[in-house]
């Protein structure tokens, strides 16, 4: 199944020579599941002629917030629809996430309980499931129609499914846990209170269900119960 990749950032530059970049790590995350994917850089304004370009699509993370003034929003809120509209199977991870559930007409906000960062317990459709976190924005209020299928003390909708059509996830299975450790290196300190970053390190030998939710994922994409 050919699935298109809606990247709407890049990992850090000290990282990438190491680990990639988000779209790389997707490739890895979901290897052995039967899918094949192309990159478009909708950061950068590359978008897909049309919905039909692929099988179905994921989008990917980004440092920006989907509530903010950057170009490339309009039309990915746009695509959003369009794809769901002509019933190609959609998933969003993070701000993938919170950006379908804005162009559907939920509701996204800076949280005022500041950030989640590594390694986090979620209940996901009757599962508790530990995924590496980084996000202080989240859905705050779900589309019409859209069920929260997961959630976690401090993530009241960290996941959402809108039927057969569309499904995503707040937290960051594509990261795994050498990632995480450059990150809270690299990218955290200044970015993310030094308690936050703290606590995080303490949990970074937490085992990941990245392989679980990635199984779960390919199958919605390539069954579509």
């Amino acid at each position: 199944m050919k699935i298109g990749i809606l990247q709407t950032g890049h990992a850090h530059d000290a990282l990438r020579p190491t680990h990639g970049d988000y779209g790389d790590m997707f490739e890895r995350l979901f290897r052995g599941h039967g899918l094949s994917f192309r990159i478009y850089d909708v950061e950068g304004m590359e978008f897909p002629a049309s919905v039909h370009d692929a099988e179905g699509w994921l989008i990917s993370g980004s440092r920006h917030g989907a509530y903010e003034d950057h170009a490339f929003i309009p039309p990915l809120e746009a695509f959003i629809r369009d794809a769901l509209a002509a019933d190609v199977p959609m998933v969003g991870i993070c701000f993938g996430h919170q950006i379908m559930a804005q162009a559907l007409g939920g509701a996204v906000e800076k949280f005022a309980g500041g950030w989640s960062v590594g390694a986090t317990a979620y209940e996901i459709e009757g599962e508790t499931i530990t995924l590496n976190a980084w996000h202080r924005d989240q859905v705050v209020r779900p589309p019409e129609g859209a069920e929260t299928v997961g959630h976690s003390p401090f993530c009241a909708h960290a996941a959402l499914r809108y039927g057969r059509q569309a499904y995503s996830v707040q937290p960051h299975p594509e990261f795994d846990r050498a990632f995480l450790d450059d990150m809270l290196t690299i990218r955290g300190p200044g970015l993310v209170p030094d308690t936050v970053l703290a606590a995080s390190r303490t949990r970074q030998g937490t085992p990941l269900d990245s392989a679980s939710i990635a199984a779960r994922i390919a199958r919605f994409l390539t069954e579509r119960h």
